[in-house]
């Protein structure tokens, strides 16, 4: 590994960008995408230990679904990254500079009865939900109307997998300790 280093576009720095948004409004996107980019990558996370740990009668479902989720919710990322980069910013990549941008806070170790589990994920969910209206009404505000259409599409999409949770947890499904045993 070369011990030479050469840095094209420091962290954190905002430089012009060919799609003309002022920088002073490119600089609370950029923060406001960068929290986007950390939460998506919380929520991947969870849903992924979510995926390898579920168990039950529904296991096959869920554990399907939960791969479509996190695979969807990777793409999600990879699509903020990449809009960060074209206004001018540099996205957060390192563990730890998502870990400071998120504003969200994933489950612990422990692993949880799958209801317990997706209950968890509804609520990140919930949180992302709002912040990405939040988002989407100040980039709309900047005149950032293609920033707004990626999270407007994107929000579709979290509010959608929010929706399949809801109906996981309906009473009817997700065999429960208290079914097995009465």
């Amino acid at each position: 590994m070369s011990v030479q280093k050469t840095i094209r576009r420091e962290a954190g720095s905002i430089h012009e960008n060919p799609v003309r948004l002022d920088i002073d409004k490119v600089e609370q996107i950029v923060e406001a995408l960068s929290t986007d980019l950390a939460n998506l990558y919380v929520l991947y996370h969870q849903l992924h230990k979510h995926h390898w740990n579920v168990e039950g009668a529904e296991h096959l479902t869920i554990h399907r679904w939960l791969q479509e989720a996190y695979e969807e919710t990777e793409e999600m990322a990879d699509e903020v990254a990449e809009r960060i980069q074209s206004i001018g910013g540099v996205p957060p990549a390192s563990m730890s500079a998502l870990i400071a941008h998120a504003s969200i806070e994933a489950e612990d170790e422990d692993v949880y009865d799958i209801r317990t589990s997706l209950e968890h994920d509804i609520e990140m969910y919930g949180d992302i939900v709002e912040m990405y209206r939040e988002h989407i009404e100040m980039v709309d505000t900047f005149g950032d109307y293609a920033t707004g259409e990626i999270l407007r599409d994107q929000l579709v999409d979290l509010e959608d997998h929010t929706h399949v949770i809801h109906h996981f947890l309906e009473e009817d499904t997700l065999v429960t300790e208290a079914s097995i045993q009465g």
